[in-house]
């Protein structure tokens, strides 16, 4: 029997309780449509792993893609492994077949920290898609394999996905969790390959799942998105003692995907009051070797919809547009009763005031401030008056400052002029423009 890779960074994490975020955005964000050439996944990986400073190996797992798919993937799988190594722990993705797993050893072999993740099917359905068998059957296979990839390098680790295990048998996956563990493999990431999960069920299964496997086996999370509760589902995954999840930036990966990185990172560390409510965890600093850096969340969150066209909408938590802007008067009084936490404290985002159609005077002036124009009250409700007229003929809430800049231009130049006007008028009346009595009368007489 094997014995686990000594010093296995993500076995030792979970064991002292602390979060290992197993990256999935450059290997399952594939599925969502997605290419990130080698370059930028080398990239993508040390800045996660910079999030945690020395630490990075220790909390991040770079899933860095799927040797299999072709001498390009390959190569790029290779790349990161000794260009990001250091900065993350790097892994490739296989499938249970011998050939796959001897490919996946050598693409990372020889880098720090390294390890292959080897997927098997866990129910009975997926057992005979995957691999013509019945899930005992594969399961077992599974354990071979283990042991045949810990004999090509003992260096590297070795981790199996069961896939399908939201419709697998509980005491099955235990058995099999255990045999493979006694095998050499370090996590056994339990999936959700479909996104079926509720809460409950998730909670069900990993409470399940770890009592009866026992002491040693590391179970880790692959919980997909597909009924929006990924998220949900990987806090239950959590509070019954995991601490290895998967996740992508922006949530990309199969479908709908997975948690987004961001997302979980910032909910588990920007408020540790909170943290061992949401993990089961004493304390919120439990989780953490180092705890993660959330002011570079939106810049590489920004890189990754950049390189992959995934947009960044309003409405996407904490690192969309929306975060940080103010577009309405009651929230630009008092900004704070209004946001979960701030902005600009914890993600960097400095505050901005944005021009819609709900626009009250206060916002008005704020913006046109900004643009260097200083409304009079006066001035202020007109200008109100044209963003909302301006917004609904455009069938568009926000109004682009260079025509709200245009308009100014035009409101106070000719405010300005009219200053003048009054100014150099006359202030007293002369002979040629006096009434003379005669009109006077005639004048008072007309009304």
């Amino acid at each position: 029997m094997g014995t686990p890779v000594t010093g296995d960074l993500v076995r030792e994490s979970a064991a002292a309780g602390r979060l290992v975020v197993w990256e999935e955005s450059a290997r399952d964000g594939a599925q969502a449509k997605t290419l990130m050439d080698a370059a930028f996944r080398v990239r993508l990986a040390r800045a996660q792993g910079r999030m945690f400073g020395a630490d990075g190996p220790r909390h991040v797992v770079f899933a860095a893609g799927f040797p299999a798919v072709c001498g390009e993937e390959f190569e790029a799988v290779r790349r990161v492994a000794v260009e990001a190594e250091g900065a993350v722990g790097v892994a490739a993705v296989c499938r249970a077949t011998p050939d796959d797993v001897r490919q996946a050893v050598a693409s990372v072999r020889g880098s720090a920290h390294a390890r292959v993740m080897v997927v098997v099917p866990a129910s009975e359905a997926m057992a005979y898609v995957m691999v013509g068998s019945g899930a005992r059957e594969a399961l077992a296979r599974g354990v071979d394999l283990v042991k045949r990839a810990r004999d090509l390098d003992d260096a590297v680790a070795v981790d199996v996905c069961l896939a399908d295990a939201s419709r697998a048998d509980h005491a099955l996956m235990a058995d099999h969790a255990g045999a493979a563990t006694a095998a050499g493999a370090g996590t056994l990431i339990l999936a959700d390959t479909v996104g079926r999960q509720l809460p409950g069920e998730a909670a069900e299964m990993f409470s399940r799942v770890a009592a009866l496997a026992g002491d040693g086996v590391v179970l880790g999370a692959h919980l997909h998105n597909d009924l929006g509760l990924g998220l949900a589902n990987n806090l239950e995954a959590l509070k019954a003692g995991t601490r290895v999840v998967s996740t992508s930036w922006l949530g990309i990966a199969e479908r709908a995907g997975l948690a987004a990185t961001e997302q979980l990172l910032f909910l588990l560390a920007h408020d540790p009051g909170r943290t061992g409510e949401l993990t089961g965890s004493r304390t919120g600093d439990d989780l953490w070797w180092t705890p993660p850096d959330l002011t570079r969340l939106p810049g590489i969150a920004r890189e990754v919809s950049d390189r992959t066209g995934v947009p960044l909408a309003v409405t996407t938590p904490i690192v969309g547009t929306g975060v940080a802007t103010i577009s309405t008067g009651t929230p630009f009084v008092r900004p704070d009763l209004f946001q979960p936490y701030d902005p600009e404290a914890l993600l960097g985002l400095a505050p901005g005031v944005v021009l819609t159609h709900l626009a009250s005077a206060r916002v008005v002036t704020a913006v046109a401030g900004r643009l260097g124009h200083r409304l009079d009250r006066r001035q202020a409700r007109a200008a109100m008056g044209w963003v909302k007229t301006q917004a609904y003929r455009t069938g568009r809430a926000v109004v682009d400052d260079q025509a709200f800049g245009a308009y100014l231009d035009g409101l106070t130049s000719a405010a300005a002029h009219a200053d003048l006007t009054a100014a150099t008028a006359p202030t007293a009346l002369t002979a040629s423009t006096a009434p003379t009595a005669l009109t006077a009368s005639a004048a008072d007489g007309a009304r």
